[in-house]
């Protein structure tokens, strides 16, 4: 498994191997001019320190609203979605340091 994480010209890469970590590595490289700068440390202004495993850890419940969505159709469209669409852009920043409110800001960029 591999998720990437792009903003701009930075990526964070994390993998489920260091194989295939090297593998995704060795390809970006043959598509594009790029250097590798090591684990991360600091991204986007968040300082990120490793811990050895998630073991330790305990689990939190989720809260899924199960109940039926508003669809893109519903309602009248907004004159101008501008402010709404820079709003739900700052909640999607504000994820990566309050990972507890990303469902639903995911609901609320459906709409954007």
């Amino acid at each position: 498994m591999t998720y990437i994480l792009l903003y701009i010209d930075d990526i964070i890469l994390a993998t489920s191997s260091d194989t295939l970590r090297k593998s995704f590595i060795s390809l970006l490289f043959s598509e594009c001019k790029m250097k590798d700068l090591g684990p991360l440390s600091y991204f986007l202004g968040i300082a990120v320190t490793r811990h050895s495993g998630m073991a330790s850890c305990k689990p939190s419940s989720t809260t899924v609203d199960t109940k039926a969505k508003p669809s893109a159709s519903t309602g009248s469209p907004a004159d101008d979605p501008s402010l709404y669409r820079s709003l739900a852009g700052a909640l999607k920043y504000l994820t990566f340091t309050r990972p507890d409110i990303s469902y639903a800001v995911q609901q609320v960029s459906f709409h954007a």
